[in-house]
């Protein structure tokens, strides 16, 4: 169970956007997914469709009591979609966060975690949305988490923030042994500025590897979904906001290290030309080579045009506009995925499928 804080104590920079459609792309990729909303705000379980004033608990009863907490995580979570679940917020967090900060209680910072080591459910993904403050609600995300992503606006200001926020965590790790593994994911990128670009060029200057290759562009839709209770996922999948998001999961399902001299060879995400887009599949030995997929409904080779070249070359042209689809071809009767393309997921009906992203 991978276990991941987004955090950032600079509001508006996309926190808990991130959480949402990030969980609603892994879900939708069949991982079961457990989101944790520890922000009072509890903009998490609005944005997954529940309203925290209907709910008759939330993670106060699992957080406020150490030895005994008068409830279990896995009995204040409720169902949000399917492989999505949710442990809600609520206002009354506020009142905790002082609660703790006032008694000193013991073991303050790690009930969290302890809650999360008694889920009897498993889960592949547990994402916390984190207050916009470091306090001890987000002292116990980072405790129960192994990794973090930092949402980070291409601004300036917010450059300058997260270098304060690096420090906050550093000391964390040095104080109680716990080490995290930290991230940085550009957001609200608007690529139609100088400004931003410069700005992304910088935060990529300063830190190097730790920024997902992935960027979150400004997209209305992500308004939208959000104001309607549901990830990007379920609203538009042709969109640029889930276009980035299913990016994200990718990314985050790829061991970086395991792929790092692939992904220096491997296929650059295709655009989408006049023409359509070119799928390539070399074999002198092939009869047939067919291609399917999610974008004509898995019927091989509907809607696609079939060119044979030289030295044993398939090529397939599909129109296709900006998103992510999963594929595979259909050789000589037997399907299997790109054996160019390193990027799959294990498809709905098993199987492994191959992954191209459409800028």
């Amino acid at each position: 169970m991978r276990t991941i804080a987004v955090m950032n104590q600079k509001g508006g920079c996309g926190k808990t956007t991130t959480v949402v459609n990030l969980a609603g792309c892994l879900a939708s990729e069949g991982h079961r997914v457990l989101v944790i909303d520890i922000d009072p705000q509890a903009h998490a379980t609005l944005g997954l469709g529940l309203d925290p004033e209907q709910l008759e608990e939330n993670l106060y009863e699992v957080l406020a009591e150490d030895g005994a907490p008068s409830a279990r995580l896995d009995e204040v979570t409720v169902p949000a979609d399917e492989n999505l679940d949710v442990a809600p917020s609520g206002v009354i967090l506020s009142a905790l966060e002082q609660k703790l900060a006032a008694e000193g209680a013991k073991g303050r910072t790690e009930r969290l975690a302890k809650a999360l080591e008694l889920l009897p459910k498993p889960y592949d993904f547990v994402l916390i949305d984190c207050p916009p403050n470091v306090g001890i609600l987000t002292f116990n995300a980072l405790r129960a988490a192994q990794e973090v992503i930092i949402p980070l606006e291409t601004s300036y200001y917010a450059m300058h923030g997260v270098g304060k926020l690096l420090e906050t965590i550093g000391l964390l790790e040095d104080r109680v042994g716990h080490q995290l593994s930290i991230r940085i994911l550009p957001t609200l990128f608007d690529g139609r500025t100088r400004f931003a670009k410069r700005a992304l060029a910088e935060i990529r200057e300063t830190y190097k590897d730790l920024v997902f290759d992935t960027v979150i562009r400004q997209n209305v839709r992500l308004r939208e979904a959000a104001q309607r209770g549901l990830p990007i996922s379920k609203l538009d999948r042709r969109c640029y906001g889930f276009v980035d998001y299913m990016s994200l999961a990718l990314e985050l399902l790829f061991d970086r290290i395991q792929h790092a001299e692939e992904e220096e060879e491997m296929p650059q995400p295709k655009a989408a030309g006049a023409k359509g887009v070119v799928f390539t599949y070399k074999s002198t030995s092939a009869g047939e080579v067919q291609l399917a997929g999610d974008f004509n409904d898995w019927v091989a080779n509907k809607d696609v045009e079939t060119r044979r070249g030289p030295n044993g070359t398939w090529e397939m042209i599909v129109r296709l506009g900006p998103g992510v689809y999963q594929y595979r071809y259909k050789v000589d009767g037997d399907w299997m995925p790109d054996p160019s393309n390193p990027r799959s997921v294990e498809g709905p009906a098993g199987g492994i499928n191959s992954v191209i992203i459409i800028s």
